[in-house]
């Protein structure tokens, strides 16, 4: 396996853990939001909700950081997969594809 092969795949695999996590993270705090106003409807007391919302906040502040993470990848990633689009012996690997389609997963959420 080339250098560019194994540098693609491991820009691929990095791009799609990120993405994966930033997903999870907005459903943990979608799921968090739900659990705090559960608490409010059954009138749980102020300290439990507090702690509810501390972990909330911890969920959120985890978002940007993935964010900038997964773009970092992204670009690079975009950067090799451009620089070896002409390379016949690179091109036709399924990592390339690989990494073409999860390109295209990823653009949609800087676009």
């Amino acid at each position: 396996m080339s250098n560019s092969v194994k540098q693609i795949r491991i820009k691929t695999g990095a791009c799609k853990r990120l993405y994966k996590e930033k997903k999870y993270y907005e459903m943990e705090a979608t799921k968090q939001e739900n659990k705090i106003k559960e608490l409010r409807t059954k009138n749980t007391d102020q300290y439990t909700i507090n702690k509810q919302e501390e972990i909330l906040q911890e969920t959120r502040s985890m978002i940007p950081d993935c964010v900038n993470r997964l773009e970092n990848y992204y670009e690079g990633l975009v950067e090799l997969v451009e620089n070896e689009r002409e390379n016949a012996e690179v091109n036709q690997t399924t990592q390339y594809k690989d990494a073409l389609e999860i390109i295209e997963e990823v653009k949609q959420l800087f676009d």
